[in-house]
């Protein structure tokens, strides 16, 4: 499968992009600046743009058969870059007749709330990372209303180390016993595998440990 990333020099990003060509896609990484990607391999191209640019994200989706969103804000608690960017990149699909839209959110969001502990309730998604929270929540509001083949994943906080295989994946609200946290190396796995694996068509999953 042909599949571009947005975000894709991110810390889940690059991982991403990095186990989708491991498991035999044709990859684009789109970024601002792409080849801070550092990865070299001949199914891996690199597309330079703004995820805030209609018209790039929209010349860099065309020719695709699938789309993953990993967008981040690093460190700009306050950007849009999440449901800005998706929105761009919904438009796009639209345009030129890409259905499969794999899209990264947080767990928390919606219904997963109640997934949540005390800390990350009040602290981190309840004042610390609020704007970045509410951005995940309308992002997921527009993928849910775009009438793609959607998967919305909702990992937990990202942690270091080597992908385990051994996470919890679609629990419902009700869930209480997670230590709230999943490798990256999982989640891009994870990621990498909706891209043929319909289990989750127009639905959200969460994952964690």
């Amino acid at each position: 499968m042909k599949a571009i990333v947005f975000g894709a020099t991110g810390n889940v990003g690059r991982l991403a992009v990095a186990r989708m060509l491991r498991d035999g896609h044709a990859v684009t990484a789109f970024a601002r600046r792409p080849g801070k990607i550092g990865i070299e391999h001949p199914a891996l191209a690199l597309k330079a743009g703004d995820a805030m640019d209609p018209g790039q994200v929209a010349d860099a989706v065309k020719g695709h058969d699938a789309v993953v969103i990993a967008l981040g804000s690093g460190m700009k608690r306050k950007s849009r870059i999440r449901s800005t960017g998706t929105m761009n990149v919904i438009e796009a699909m639209h345009r030129h007749g890409v259905r499969r839209l794999v899209c990264q959110s947080t767990l928390g969001a919606h219904e997963s709330w109640s997934n949540l502990n005390f800390f990350w309730k009040r602290i981190m998604f309840g004042l610390l990372l609020r704007p970045v929270f509410l951005d995940h929540e309308l992002q997921e509001k527009l993928v849910r209303a775009s009438g793609l083949d959607w998967t919305i994943v909702r990992p937990s906080a990202f942690a270091d180390g080597p992908a385990t295989g051994s996470f919890k994946e679609n629990f419902g609200p009700g869930e209480r016993e997670l230590k709230l946290t999943i490798a990256r190396e999982d989640i891009a796995a994870f990621l990498s595998r909706q891209l043929n694996d319909l289990t989750y068509l127009r639905r959200a999953v969460a994952i964690s440990n």
